[in-house]
Order: structure tokens, then sequence, then C-alpha cells
């Protein structure tokens, strides 16, 4: 009886065996991989339609183009726009005029996409005057530029200290170290002669 229950089990091992050879079993794989392809192709579809692959734009060169302009033209294109501002001032380009956009000029997008617009300031940003007040005019130049700014007009007034820094003046008007003034601004300086102030 034991060796008869060997011969049952055998045969239904010889039997699992030959069901992956058979026929039937290649005709349910065949199926499967149809049916498997069939899935994966109409994913593909539907998010080739989803993702609106067909609807792209391009982006157009808005470099110089003031800002109304830029805003007119992204959404003529239904395109979204956001503004980041920039704090390098560009005295060649008009003021309020994109000098920089992302994405880039002639890459694709879809309908609806936000461009970051880059503007060039209406001027340049303010910078501190550097306390050069008692410095002699050389060291005074070279903070003045340190910061962004030039030496404009050089005046003399009476005063032992030759060559050292007695004023500062802006615009005809006098300042004070630490005033807030345009970057690549003007200052104009009053020097001392060298001779004393009677």
């Amino acid at each position: 009886m034991v060796s008869f229950d060997k011969n049952i089990i055998n045969f239904g091992r010889m039997r699992q065996l030959l069901f992956f050879i058979s026929k039937s079993f290649f005709l349910t794989l065949l199926k499967a991989g149809v049916i498997g392809v069939g899935l994966v192709f109409l994913l593909f579809l539907v998010l080739h339609f989803h993702t609106r692959q067909n609807g792209l734009i391009e982006v157009p060169d808005l470099y110089q183009i003031p800002l109304a302009e830029a805003e007119d033209l992204l959404s003529d294109l239904r395109l979204n726009f956001e503004v980041i501002d920039s704090t390098q001032f560009n005295p060649e380009i008009a003021p309020l005029s994109v000098i920089e956009h992302q994405p880039r000029a002639h890459d694709e997008v879809k309908r609806g996409r936000k461009i970051y617009l880059t503007l060039n300031p209406s001027t340049y940003r303010k910078v501190s005057v550097p306390n050069v007040v008692q410095v002699t005019y050389r060291n005074a130049v070279s903070s003045l530029r340190a910061v962004g700014l030039e030496v404009g007009n050089i005046s003399y007034r009476n005063n032992i200290g030759k060559d050292m820094v007695l004023a500062l003046r802006f615009e005809d008007n006098e300042i004070d170290p630490g005033a807030k003034i345009p970057k690549s601004s003007k200052v104009d300086l009053v020097l001392g002669n060298g001779r004393r102030a009677r």
C-alpha cells in the first residue's frame, strides 16, 4: 500500500510538470501577455491625454520686453507668470523690463505653466555711504568704490590735513556717513588743502 501511495504522488507531480508544456498553458500565457500589453498601451494613452503632451506651447523670448507687454503676450498664450525682484540694475535696459525668465525662451511648456520673470529695477538699489570723513583721499576712494559708489567733483577747503576728507556732498547737498543713496552715484569730496584755516 505504501508503494501505491508513492506512485499516486509521483503521477500527480508528473501531471503538474506536463501542464507547463501543454497547449492550454501556452494559450493562457499568451492571453495574459496580450492583456498585459493592452493594459500598458491603454495606460500610456490615458497618461498622454491626461498630461496634455500634445498641447505644448513654446515660451517666447521676453528679454528686454517691458512688463506690460510681457504680461499681454503671456496672457494671449494662456501662460501664468510671477515677477521676481532683481537687485542688479542694468542702465542699458529699460527699467521694469524683463532681464531673465524661467523657463527660457523656446522651451516647450504646457498651457497654464507659470513663467518666472526677473525684471530690471527702476533704479540702482540704495547703499549706505561709508564713513570716510577724516580719512585720506586714497582710502576714501577705495571705501566708496567698495560699496559701489563713484568719486565725483573734488573741492578744497583750508585745513591742515592735506587730502583729508572733510565733508561729503551728493547732488549739491552735504550728506552724513550712513546716508542711503543709489548705487553708482557720484559723491563729491571736500578735502583739506594743507593750509591753516584763518
